[in-house]
Protein backbone atom coordinates (compact mmCIF):
# COMPACT_ATOMS: atom_id res chain seq x y z
CA UNK A 1 0.00 0.00 0.00
CA UNK A 2 1.27 3.29 -0.21
CA UNK A 3 2.04 6.02 2.90
CA UNK A 4 3.79 8.95 3.54
CA UNK A 5 6.70 8.20 5.62
CA UNK A 6 9.17 9.96 7.35
CA UNK A 7 12.33 8.28 9.27
CA UNK A 8 14.01 12.29 10.36
CA UNK A 9 12.78 14.93 12.26
CA UNK A 10 12.98 18.01 9.30
CA UNK A 11 11.52 20.25 6.52
CA UNK A 12 8.25 18.76 4.73
CA UNK A 13 10.66 17.60 2.39
CA UNK A 14 11.43 14.37 4.73
CA UNK A 15 7.41 13.23 4.19
CA UNK A 16 7.87 10.47 1.30
CA UNK A 17 5.52 8.19 -0.63
CA UNK A 18 6.76 5.08 -0.23
CA UNK A 19 4.91 1.33 -0.74
CA UNK A 20 4.86 0.13 2.65
CA UNK A 21 3.15 -3.48 3.65
CA UNK A 22 -0.19 -3.19 4.49
CA UNK A 23 -1.79 -3.92 7.86
CA UNK A 24 -3.48 -7.22 8.65
CA UNK A 25 -6.54 -7.15 11.35
CA UNK A 26 -5.79 -8.66 14.31
CA UNK A 27 -8.19 -10.17 16.67
CA UNK A 28 -10.90 -7.43 17.68
CA UNK A 29 -9.46 -5.16 14.68
CA UNK A 30 -11.07 -3.75 12.00
CA UNK A 31 -9.14 -2.62 8.46
CA UNK A 32 -10.05 0.35 7.14
CA UNK A 33 -9.59 1.62 3.37
CA UNK A 34 -8.69 4.85 3.68
CA UNK A 35 -10.20 7.34 1.22
CA UNK A 36 -9.32 10.91 3.15
CA UNK A 37 -7.17 11.94 6.20
CA UNK A 38 -6.26 15.63 7.38
CA UNK A 39 -3.37 17.52 8.69
CA UNK A 40 -3.84 19.03 12.31
CA UNK A 41 -1.59 21.60 13.22
CA UNK A 42 0.41 19.33 15.43
CA UNK A 43 1.37 17.28 12.42
CA UNK A 44 3.94 19.75 11.19
CA UNK A 45 5.35 20.10 15.21
CA UNK A 46 5.36 16.19 15.17
CA UNK A 47 7.52 15.68 11.79
CA UNK A 48 9.57 18.95 12.28
CA UNK A 49 11.12 18.10 15.84
CA UNK A 50 11.62 15.68 18.14
CA UNK A 51 9.51 15.29 20.83
CA UNK A 52 5.73 13.54 21.38
CA UNK A 53 7.13 11.42 18.48
CA UNK A 54 10.07 9.97 19.75
CA UNK A 55 13.43 12.26 19.81
CA UNK A 56 16.44 10.54 17.74
CA UNK A 57 14.20 9.30 15.10
CA UNK A 58 10.53 9.27 14.64
CA UNK A 59 9.32 6.31 16.59
CA UNK A 60 6.00 6.09 14.23
CA UNK A 61 7.24 6.78 10.94
CA UNK A 62 3.85 7.44 9.59
CA UNK A 63 1.68 10.47 10.87
CA UNK A 64 -1.69 11.04 10.46
CA UNK A 65 -5.02 11.30 13.08
CA UNK A 66 -7.68 12.12 11.37
CA UNK A 67 -9.52 9.97 9.01
CA UNK A 68 -12.54 8.28 6.83
CA UNK A 69 -12.95 5.58 5.25
CA UNK A 70 -14.69 2.05 4.70
CA UNK A 71 -13.88 -1.38 6.85
CA UNK A 72 -12.47 -3.72 4.55
CA UNK A 73 -12.28 -6.63 7.24
CA UNK A 74 -12.75 -7.61 10.17
CA UNK A 75 -10.46 -9.32 13.20
CA UNK A 76 -11.74 -12.46 14.67
CA UNK A 77 -14.59 -11.16 17.81
CA UNK A 78 -15.18 -8.13 16.27
CA UNK A 79 -19.00 -7.08 16.44
CA UNK A 80 -19.26 -3.16 16.07
CA UNK A 81 -18.66 -3.23 12.43
CA UNK A 82 -18.41 -5.28 9.29
CA UNK A 83 -16.79 -5.17 6.26
CA UNK A 84 -18.24 -2.11 3.90
CA UNK A 85 -19.67 0.37 6.48
CA UNK A 86 -18.07 3.86 5.55
CA UNK A 87 -16.45 5.39 8.95
CA UNK A 88 -14.86 7.91 10.50
CA UNK A 89 -12.67 8.28 13.64
CA UNK A 90 -9.16 9.63 15.07
CA UNK A 91 -5.96 7.73 16.30
CA UNK A 92 -3.03 9.17 17.26
CA UNK A 93 -0.83 7.64 14.16
CA UNK A 94 -1.19 5.89 10.90
CA UNK A 95 -3.85 7.65 8.80
CA UNK A 96 -1.75 8.71 5.84
CA UNK A 97 -2.07 5.40 4.20
CA UNK A 98 -4.27 3.46 2.15
CA UNK A 99 -4.58 1.60 5.03
CA UNK A 100 -5.22 1.06 8.85
CA UNK A 101 -5.87 -1.23 11.52
CA UNK A 102 -8.00 0.34 14.47
CA UNK A 103 -9.65 -1.49 17.49
CA UNK A 104 -13.33 -1.55 16.95
CA UNK A 105 -13.64 -0.03 20.07
CA UNK A 106 -11.52 2.73 19.95
CA UNK A 107 -12.34 6.45 18.29
CA UNK A 108 -14.56 5.67 15.76
CA UNK A 109 -17.75 5.52 14.80
CA UNK A 110 -20.77 5.43 11.41
CA UNK A 111 -19.95 8.09 9.55
CA UNK A 112 -22.54 10.76 8.71
CA UNK A 113 -24.69 9.85 5.75
CA UNK A 114 -24.55 13.13 4.15
CA UNK A 115 -21.04 13.70 4.04
CA UNK A 116 -18.06 12.80 1.85
CA UNK A 117 -15.16 11.03 3.16
CA UNK A 118 -13.37 14.52 2.74
CA UNK A 119 -15.56 15.72 4.58
CA UNK A 120 -16.22 13.50 7.81
CA UNK A 121 -12.60 13.47 7.95
CA UNK A 122 -12.25 17.09 8.81
CA UNK A 123 -14.57 16.82 11.47
CA UNK A 124 -12.70 14.75 14.50
CA UNK A 125 -10.08 16.57 15.19
CA UNK A 126 -11.68 20.14 15.81
CA UNK A 127 -15.25 18.74 17.45
CA UNK A 128 -13.90 16.36 19.63
CA UNK A 129 -11.88 19.37 21.00
CA UNK A 130 -14.09 22.00 20.90
CA UNK A 131 -17.10 20.11 22.54
CA UNK A 132 -15.46 18.53 25.47
CA UNK A 133 -14.30 22.26 26.69
CA UNK A 134 -17.41 24.02 26.03
CA UNK A 135 -19.73 20.91 26.84
CA UNK A 136 -17.77 19.77 30.02
CA UNK A 137 -15.71 21.94 31.44
CA UNK A 138 -17.18 25.23 30.31
CA UNK A 139 -21.06 23.91 31.26
CA UNK A 140 -22.26 25.62 28.62
CA UNK A 141 -25.89 27.12 28.73
CA UNK A 142 -28.12 28.56 26.44
CA UNK A 143 -28.41 32.71 26.79
CA UNK A 144 -24.33 32.13 27.93
CA UNK A 145 -21.93 34.66 26.21
CA UNK A 146 -19.24 33.04 25.03
CA UNK A 147 -16.02 34.37 22.91
CA UNK A 148 -14.10 32.56 21.01
CA UNK A 149 -10.73 33.56 20.29
CA UNK A 150 -9.09 31.68 17.07
CA UNK A 151 -12.64 31.13 15.76
CA UNK A 152 -11.14 30.21 12.12
CA UNK A 153 -9.55 27.46 12.97
CA UNK A 154 -10.29 23.78 13.20
CA UNK A 155 -11.34 23.89 17.20
CA UNK A 156 -12.81 27.18 16.66
CA UNK A 157 -14.90 26.34 13.83
CA UNK A 158 -16.21 23.73 15.47
CA UNK A 159 -16.69 25.95 18.65
CA UNK A 160 -18.52 28.44 17.26
CA UNK A 161 -20.71 26.24 15.30
CA UNK A 162 -20.78 23.64 18.72
CA UNK A 163 -21.51 26.97 20.89
CA UNK A 164 -24.41 28.67 18.54
CA UNK A 165 -25.98 24.55 19.01
CA UNK A 166 -26.27 25.45 22.86
CA UNK A 167 -28.06 28.42 22.58
CA UNK A 168 -25.24 30.71 23.48
CA UNK A 169 -24.82 34.29 22.41
CA UNK A 170 -21.29 33.75 20.50
CA UNK A 171 -18.62 36.40 19.49
CA UNK A 172 -16.14 35.20 17.65
CA UNK A 173 -12.09 36.46 17.25
CA UNK A 174 -9.99 36.41 13.87
CA UNK A 175 -8.02 38.07 11.76
CA UNK A 176 -9.46 40.42 8.66
CA UNK A 177 -9.36 37.86 5.71
CA UNK A 178 -11.78 35.60 8.46
CA UNK A 179 -14.59 37.71 9.33
CA UNK A 180 -17.08 36.88 6.79
CA UNK A 181 -16.46 33.44 6.78
CA UNK A 182 -16.47 32.69 10.65
CA UNK A 183 -19.84 34.80 10.31
CA UNK A 184 -20.90 32.35 7.95
CA UNK A 185 -20.46 29.90 10.42
CA UNK A 186 -23.00 31.62 13.25
CA UNK A 187 -21.14 33.69 15.00
CA UNK A 188 -23.17 36.55 16.60
CA UNK A 189 -20.42 39.09 16.59
CA UNK A 190 -17.11 38.72 14.90
CA UNK A 191 -14.07 40.80 16.08
CA UNK A 192 -11.05 41.57 13.97
CA UNK A 193 -8.04 41.37 16.89
CA UNK A 194 -5.61 43.56 14.00
CA UNK A 195 -7.64 46.43 14.67
CA UNK A 196 -9.81 45.76 17.80
CA UNK A 197 -8.86 44.25 21.33
CA UNK A 198 -11.67 42.50 22.91
CA UNK A 199 -10.39 42.96 26.45
CA UNK A 200 -10.58 46.84 26.26
CA UNK A 201 -14.17 46.73 24.75
CA UNK A 202 -15.41 46.55 28.17
CA UNK A 203 -17.61 43.70 27.30
CA UNK A 204 -18.23 40.59 29.81
CA UNK A 205 -18.51 37.41 29.20
CA UNK A 206 -19.38 33.73 30.66
CA UNK A 207 -17.23 31.82 28.77
CA UNK A 208 -13.75 33.09 27.54
CA UNK A 209 -12.27 29.78 24.87
CA UNK A 210 -8.64 30.22 23.69
CA UNK A 211 -8.70 27.79 21.34
CA UNK A 212 -4.81 28.63 19.77
CA UNK A 213 -2.75 29.59 23.20
CA UNK A 214 -2.39 33.68 22.84
CA UNK A 215 -4.12 35.05 25.63
CA UNK A 216 -3.41 34.37 29.16
CA UNK A 217 -6.18 34.76 32.26
CA UNK A 218 -4.71 37.54 33.35
CA UNK A 219 -5.30 39.27 30.33
CA UNK A 220 -8.54 38.12 29.83
CA UNK A 221 -10.23 38.03 33.19
CA UNK A 222 -11.05 41.47 33.23
CA UNK A 223 -13.64 40.56 30.21
CA UNK A 224 -15.28 37.73 31.98
CA UNK A 225 -18.58 38.26 34.00
CA UNK A 226 -18.40 37.09 37.59
CA UNK A 227 -18.62 33.69 37.60
CA UNK A 228 -16.74 33.73 34.19
CA UNK A 229 -14.49 30.34 33.07
CA UNK A 230 -11.92 30.71 30.98
CA UNK A 231 -10.60 27.70 28.88
CA UNK A 232 -7.31 27.09 27.49
CA UNK A 233 -6.31 24.35 24.90
CA UNK A 234 -2.54 25.37 25.56
CA UNK A 235 -1.86 25.58 29.33
CA UNK A 236 0.96 26.97 30.61
CA UNK A 237 2.85 26.42 34.41
CA UNK A 238 1.33 29.85 35.10
CA UNK A 239 -1.99 28.44 33.78
CA UNK A 240 -2.33 25.70 35.75
CA UNK A 241 -0.77 27.28 38.71
CA UNK A 242 -3.82 29.97 38.08
CA UNK A 243 -6.41 26.86 37.45
CA UNK A 244 -5.58 25.08 41.17
CA UNK A 245 -5.67 28.73 42.43
CA UNK A 246 -9.67 29.71 41.28
CA UNK A 247 -10.66 25.97 41.50
CA UNK A 248 -10.21 26.94 45.59
CA UNK A 249 -11.61 29.96 46.12
CA UNK A 250 -11.95 32.30 42.70
CA UNK A 251 -15.21 33.31 41.48
CA UNK A 252 -13.84 33.11 37.90
CA UNK A 253 -12.26 29.87 36.73
CA UNK A 254 -9.17 28.76 34.99
CA UNK A 255 -9.97 25.77 33.02
CA UNK A 256 -8.19 23.06 30.71
CA UNK A 257 -8.00 19.64 29.58
CA UNK A 258 -6.19 17.11 27.72
CA UNK A 259 -8.86 16.33 25.18
CA UNK A 260 -6.59 14.03 23.30
CA UNK A 261 -6.10 11.91 26.57
CA UNK A 262 -9.49 11.02 26.74
CA UNK A 263 -10.59 7.04 26.64
CA UNK A 264 -11.68 6.10 22.85
CA UNK A 265 -14.72 5.18 24.78
CA UNK A 266 -15.69 8.71 25.19
CA UNK A 267 -14.72 9.99 21.81
CA UNK A 268 -16.46 6.99 19.94
CA UNK A 269 -19.57 8.35 21.68
CA UNK A 270 -18.87 12.15 20.60
CA UNK A 271 -18.88 10.81 17.50
CA UNK A 272 -21.84 9.01 17.32
CA UNK A 273 -23.35 12.42 18.84
CA UNK A 274 -21.96 14.71 16.60
CA UNK A 275 -23.01 12.53 13.67
CA UNK A 276 -26.67 12.96 14.58
CA UNK A 277 -26.01 17.03 14.56
CA UNK A 278 -24.54 16.95 10.99
CA UNK A 279 -26.94 15.03 10.10
CA UNK A 280 -29.30 17.00 11.79
CA UNK A 281 -27.41 20.28 10.08
CA UNK A 282 -26.97 21.39 13.20
CA UNK A 283 -23.10 22.00 12.16
CA UNK A 284 -21.21 21.07 9.20
CA UNK A 285 -17.75 20.43 8.40
CA UNK A 286 -15.12 23.17 7.58
CA UNK A 287 -12.63 22.85 4.84
CA UNK A 288 -10.07 25.39 3.50
CA UNK A 289 -7.78 23.16 1.23
CA UNK A 290 -7.39 19.42 -0.44
CA UNK A 291 -4.65 17.79 -0.89
CA UNK A 292 -3.80 14.35 -2.85
CA UNK A 293 -1.80 12.22 -0.94
CA UNK A 294 1.17 12.99 -3.39
CA UNK A 295 1.16 16.55 -1.99
CA UNK A 296 1.69 15.99 1.63
CA UNK A 297 4.89 17.69 2.11
CA UNK A 298 2.86 21.07 0.42
CA UNK A 299 0.10 20.50 2.48
CA UNK A 300 2.74 20.86 5.87
CA UNK A 301 4.39 23.80 4.56
CA UNK A 302 0.66 25.22 3.82
CA UNK A 303 -0.63 24.11 7.54
CA UNK A 304 2.81 25.23 9.67
CA UNK A 305 1.90 28.72 8.11
CA UNK A 306 -0.38 28.62 10.66
CA UNK A 307 -3.18 30.70 8.86
CA UNK A 308 -5.46 27.58 7.64
CA UNK A 309 -9.76 27.80 7.97
CA UNK A 310 -11.09 24.70 9.33
CA UNK A 311 -9.05 22.10 8.09
CA UNK A 312 -6.63 20.75 6.08
CA UNK A 313 -7.81 17.68 4.10
CA UNK A 314 -5.53 14.84 1.86
CA UNK A 315 -7.71 12.68 -0.04
CA UNK A 316 -6.31 9.44 -0.39
CA UNK A 317 -8.99 7.91 -3.54
CA UNK A 318 -11.13 9.31 -5.49
CA UNK A 319 -14.51 9.56 -4.11
CA UNK A 320 -18.19 10.87 -4.53
CA UNK A 321 -19.13 13.68 -2.84
CA UNK A 322 -22.01 12.88 -1.12
CA UNK A 323 -21.32 9.06 -0.18
CA UNK A 324 -18.27 8.29 -0.21
CA UNK A 325 -18.38 5.39 -3.47
CA UNK A 326 -15.25 5.03 -4.88
CA UNK A 327 -15.73 6.12 -8.54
Amino acid sequence: MKAIVYTKFGPPEVLQLQEVEKPTPKANEVLIKIYATAVTKEDPDMRASPGFNGFLKPRNPILGQELAGEVEAIGRGVTRFKPGDQVFGIDSFGAYAEYKCMPENGALAIKPANLSYEEAASVPNGALTALPFLRDKGKIQSGQTVLIYGASGSVGAAAVQLAKYYGAEVTGVCSTANLEWVSSLGADRVIDYTQEDFTENGKTYDIIFDTVGKRSFSECKGSLTDKGIYLATVPTPVMMLQALWSAKGGRKKVKFAATGLRPASAKSKDLVFLTELIEAGKIKPVIDRCYPLEQMAEAHRYVEQGHKKGNVVITVGTTDKKQGEKI
